[in-house]
């Protein structure tokens, strides 16, 4: 037993933390080589086999040698799943219903854009839609 309790508590969660960070970047450098297209087959094997046989090393070494491209993979990454979900919103919201065509409608309308009798054909299609 020791007289500093508190910092046996505070040796113990730092220690915890940083377990848990180190398996956070182990299962982080496994997805990228596994993610990485500029690897052949036997260059991921190869990186596989030495991050598992030398952990601590093989992680350090990999993100040394590859630490650059694994951000931009990241980021190409977010870029693309970025542009999926803007692509989903906006399919989701349509072009705007029927009231947003309306109003454009009556915007060409008062230009002159369209005679009445444009206008009314169009109103009325868009209103039986």
């Amino acid at each position: 037993m020791t007289g500093y309790p508190l910092l046996d508590l505070f040796w113990t969660m730092l220690w915890f933390f940083l377990f848990f960070i180190w398996i956070w970047l182990l299962i982080q450098v496994f997805i990228d080589i596994f993610r990485s297209n500029d690897m052949g087959g036997w260059g991921k094997a190869g990186w596989t086999i030495f991050v598992i046989v030398i952990p601590l090393l093989g992680v350090l070494v990999y993100l040394i040698a590859r630490g650059r491209s694994m951000g931009e993979r990241n980021m190409q990454e977010a870029q693309r799943q970025d542009q999926q979900f803007r692509k989903y919103v906006q399919d989701a919201a349509g072009s705007g219903g029927g009231a947003d065509q309306l109003a454009k409608l009556a915007d060409l309308h008062k230009q002159g854009v369209l005679t009445d009798d444009e206008f009314a054909a169009q109103k009325a299609k868009i209103l039986g839609s």
